[in-house]
Formats: structure tokens, sequence, C-alpha cells
């Protein structure tokens, strides 16, 4: 199989979001292809990359991954897919997961049928390093959309497709990243963080995407390849863009999770005299205590040993009939 993308069509599912265009400019500046097609279902997005890209090799389709008639119309003729398209928000997903569903996996297996049903050749699948161990319905999806790809291998046979995936961390600077975010905030003087020691794993856009044209040029099938790349705490990326502000604890968003080895938050503290788990439970001043052997101290007098004493001993009196009696001499 060639590794080199000229003269082939490729296509880049999502292809109108922070990867997808910068995918789309490197493939034009670097490799010179015969085709890019955008896929995407954002009509101005499409628009507004048209206008950026003046280049007769960049077409762009309407479609949803979710519809799998369409992907195979797309798909008719494309040699490579690159396949980017997903809902990447970890608390949407939290708050819609039939759609986040519907999208990262019923998606990923409508790229798959597609792409083997026209005889695309290579494929290669973003995702997430909230795969590995994933705690939130977004690593999880992205984790099923993995063993996907993975699998599709199998159907595809020695001279099918190949099916590949690329899991990789934070794009600084993307779309819905907290880059942008830290930056908007900066005039106010306060920047929102979730935690002290939450940290993320980092990349730039352009170092994202030569690692997927990369491991597109090297793959065979079945790969799940994953970039050496730097951690940073969320509270230093945020010193390092606004020195001057001061950081403002919010507490983690739905799906998300402390960092390994982190203190936990310390519970807060009960109020008085109530007996919520971890208060001292008091005894009122009059409560003496009970003599041993009395009722209410559970001794021999008390009502539930008479009851179990009972029990025991119609259990040893009953037999079932014909049966002989057990002698105790054995």
């Amino acid at each position: 199989m060639s590794n080199d993308l000229t003269d082939k069509v490729v296509l880049i599912t999502g292809g109108t979001g922070s990867f997808g265009r910068a995918c789309a400019a490197s493939l034009l500046q670097n490799h010179r292809p015969a085709k890019v097609i955008v896929f995407s279902r954002d009509e101005l997005k499409q628009h507004d990359m048209a206008r950026r890209f003046d280049d007769p090799r960049v077409r762009f389709f309407i479609g949803d991954v979710r519809d799998r008639s369409r992907l195979q119309r797309a798909f008719d003729g494309v040699e490579v897919v690159i396949h980017a398209a997903a809902l990447k928000q970890v608390p949407a997903a939290e708050y819609n997961p039939i759609e986040a569903i519907r999208t990262n996996v019923d998606g990923a297996a409508n790229v798959v049928d597609a792409a083997l049903d026209r005889g695309v050749r290579r494929v290669v699948a973003l995702s997430t390093d909230k795969a590995a161990n994933p705690i939130n319905l977004y690593g999880a999806t992205k984790l099923c959309a993995e063993k996907l790809f993975v699998a599709a291998n199998s159907y595809a046979g020695e001279n099918g497709c190949c099916f590949s995936v690329v899991r990789y961390g934070n794009v600084v600077g993307s779309r819905g990243s907290v880059v942008p975010l830290f930056l908007e905030r900066r005039s106010t003087g306060v920047l929102p963080i979730t935690d002290e020691e939450m940290t993320r794993f980092w990349l730039t856009l352009r170092q994202g995407v030569d690692f997927v044209l990369d491991c597109l040029a090297r793959m065979r099938g079945g790969e799940v390849s994953v970039p050496k790349i730097p951690s940073m705490r969320i509270a230093e990326l945020a010193r390092a863009i606004a020195p001057e502000c001061s950081l403002k604890v919010v507490g983690i968003r739905p799906g998300g999770t402390r960092p390994c080895g982190a203190r936990p938050p310390a519970p807060p503290a009960p109020p008085p005299g109530s007996r919520l788990r971890g208060a001292p439970r008091t005894c009122p001043a009059s409560a003496a205590p009970r003599a041993p052997g009395s009722p209410a101290a559970g001794g021999a007098g008390a009502p539930g040993r008479r009851r179990t004493r009972r029990a025991r001993a119609s259990r040893r009196a009953w037999r079932a009939p014909g049966a002989p009696r057990r002698s105790r001499g054995g």
C-alpha cells in the first residue's frame, strides 16, 4: 500500500472544526492530493471555510455521520478517510447521553460500514486520552469507537480497507478548550478553574495534524497510536496566560474527575446534633446502662433470644414423614 497522498481523494468528517481546517490546509500545502472533501453538517462553517480555502481541489459535502446512506454517497470514489467528527464536550455528553452515543458510537459504526461498502483504502479515526480507563460518557463512547475501528480490520480482509486509531490529548487553542476561555476572562481579573491539582495533556494543533498524517502513512491496520506529550496543571496554565489574575476554584464539572494522587477535599462538618454519617452520636443524659442479662441489654431474657431458641428447637424436632430418627451416638 502506498503511503503517499499524492493524487489521492481524502475525506475529513467533521472537517469544519479546528482539526479539520488545519488538516485540510496541511494536505493542500504539503501532500498534493487530487481532492479534499470536507464532510460536516454546518453549512455556515462550510461557507466560511470555502471563502478561506480558494482552491478547486476542496469540495464540501453537507451530511451527518449518523446518516449511513449519506456517508455511502460521500465515500464514493474516496481512498482515504480521516474521521474527526464527534461530540467532544464532556458536560454536554453527560447531559445528552443518547446524542453522544448516536454520534460517537453509531456514527463510528456508520463510517466503518460505508468505508467497507465503498472500497476506501485507509481510515484513521481520532480518539482522546479520556478513552483510557474512561470515567465519563465521552471517554466511554470514544473507547467504544476505538474498538469498532480496530475490529473492522477483521471484516475487511487482507486486501481490503485498513482501519487505525490515533489517540491524543487536549489541543491548545482549539474550539471549546480552556485557553480561549482564559483569554476571554482575563479582562475580569478572575480566572475560573475546576481544581488546583487538575492536569491535562497538551499538544498544539500543528503537532496533532502532523501526528495524524504520520500515523496515516505508517498504518497497517489495527493500531492505536498514542503520542508522548507533556502534561500541565490547569492552574499553571492559567498563571502563564494571565499572571495578574486571581484563580477561583469552581469545582469539577459533570463527568470530570480528580487527578490520580490528588488529596480529596475535606467533607463539610455536619451541623451540631445531626445524625448524618460521620457525626458523633450522643446519648441522652437520662439513659442509664442496662444490667447484663436484662431484656433491654439483649441478655438471656431478651425477646429476640427467646424467639431464636424456639426456632432452633422447632427445626430440630421436625423431620420428614417416614424418616428414621437419628441417634446421637451415630
